[in-house]
């Protein structure tokens, strides 16, 4: 990302090349006009390239001018690097935050980058717990309203100062290390002091969100049983209540309705073993007849056997 002092410089070089090139054309334009008009004497034409010849070279003056006015202004000063990343950073994060899900993924990170400056140091715990309390109470934030809301204010307060003074925890801390022999009690006992304000702030502090809790709960706790849940019973029993209806509808036969007929081979099972029935019985006399002669039980072919 470029800065001032680049952007001037590049609208410097801009102006200087617009200026040459206006000087050019009005060159041109203004050659061709001395030569053509009294070539063939004036007219319509001639006009046309003496304006045009013109207006190029007024314009060419404007830029020139203005040119000289933008050399005349001093430079702005080079920026330090640091300055030009926390400038560049910045504009990141503005980039970042405007997306959907920004502002939530820079929090995570701030909070992942506090916890490592923390590292190995006797604030971190207190300060995980400060954590966590307060992502909870975030959570609840919404819903802490009317006498609650200047809780809310003096928890956002006291967030603030307890994550300072971890910090002074973990300052005083490393310090200690280094300290020489002489002041190393009194430095101990600072930080003994301050570990101490801290440890008690963060369990006011989660104390606090508990209480928070609290006054949620009660906030939305009905005297009797939840409206919604006696309406999900009410409706569970009307469902019931048709699907018991349609089976009994179901169950009863339609006299207008013929029986189907039976569906050929049987689905699922085998055909019958019996012997095939002879299409062609009902309309044969002899099938019909029992097999026996003309004579009778006793006739000769009764007898011959």
């Amino acid at each position: 990302m470029a800065d001032e002092r680049a952007k001037h410089f590049r609208r410097l070089r801009r102006l200087r090349r617009s200026a040459r090139r206006w000087s050019v054309l009005a060159g041109g334009l203004g050659g061709a006009a001395a030569v053509l008009t009294p070539y063939a004497g004036i007219g319509l034409g001639d006009a046309a390239w003496a304006g045009a010849a013109g207006g190029a070279l007024a314009l060419a003056a404007w830029r020139w001018a203005d040119l000289r006015a933008l050399a005349a202004q001093p430079a702005p000063p080079e920026l330090n690097p640091a300055e030009v990343a926390a400038r560049n950073r910045a504009r990141l994060v503005a980039a970042v935050e405007r997306l959907p899900v920004g502002p939530g993924v820079l929090a995570e990170v701030r909070r992942v980058r506090s916890r490592m400056a923390l590292r190995g140091t006797g604030a971190a715990e207190p300060f995980a717990r400060l954590d966590r309390a307060a992502l909870t109470l975030a959570g609840m934030a919404g819903r802490l309203t009317g006498p609650a809301e200047p809780a809310v204010r003096e928890a956002a307060t006291a967030d603030g100062s307890l994550r300072d003074l971890a910090f002074r925890v973990a300052g005083v801390e490393r310090a200690l290390r280094l300290a020489p022999a002489q002041a190393r009690p009194s430095l101990a006992e600072a930080h003994r002091e301050l570990a101490e304000q801290l440890d008690s702030g963060v369990t006011a502090y989660e104390g606090l969100v508990v209480a928070a809790a609290g006054y949620v709960a009660e906030d939305a706790r009905p005297s009797g049983e939840h409206p919604s849940a006696a309406r999900l019973v009410e409706a569970t029993d009307l469902l019931h209540g048709v699907t018991a209806a349609l089976a009994e509808l179901r169950g009863v036969d339609d006299p207008r309705r013929a029986p189907a007929a039976a569906s050929w081979p049987p689905v699922g099972g085998e055909p019958p073993r019996g012997p095939a029935a002879d299409p062609w019985a009902a309309t044969d006399p002899l099938a019909a007849a029992p097999a026996t002669d003309h004579w009778g039980s006793a006739g000769p072919l009764r007898a011959g056997h």
